[in-house]
């Protein structure tokens, strides 16, 4: 069970929570940094076609582990230029959880090669 905070006098946003909770739970995952690359190791043309590949790819995680978007509670997203910020909130916003976990975005020089643009790690518990 998760509980999310957004305290009173803080902004709030639907796309994050300031806290979370696990209230219960009898396992963990954590999950590794996901980039936007095919099943053939190539990254995607752009920042949207990235941002689903990344996402896809946490979801495969999630899935092989008997989990799914809900049990998300913690996500980490590096992004390689601030630019690209509209572009992968837009193409995320339809694919990430729609109760959102807590979450930190930020922007990086580089990710591990440079044909990369983003890269989403996760924390999720069941």
């Amino acid at each position: 069970m998760l509980r999310k905070f957004n305290p009173p006098g803080m902004v709030s946003s639907d796309i994050y929570h300031h806290g979370v909770e696990i209230t219960s739970f009898q396992r963990m995952l954590f999950i590794s940094g996901q980039v936007g690359v095919g099943t053939d190791g190539i990254p995607g043309k752009d920042i949207r076609q990235q941002t689903e590949l990344a996402i896809h790819n946490l979801y495969n995680i999630l899935a092989d582990a008997d989990m799914d978007a809900s049990d998300i509670v913690k996500t980490t997203i590096y992004l390689t230029d601030e630019s690209l910020l509209g572009a992968f909130m837009e193409t995320g916003a339809s694919s990430l959880p729609s109760h959102p976990p807590a979450t930190t975005l930020v922007i990086v020089k580089a990710l591990a090669s440079p044909d990369l643009l983003v890269e989403i790690e996760a924390v999720a518990a069941k």
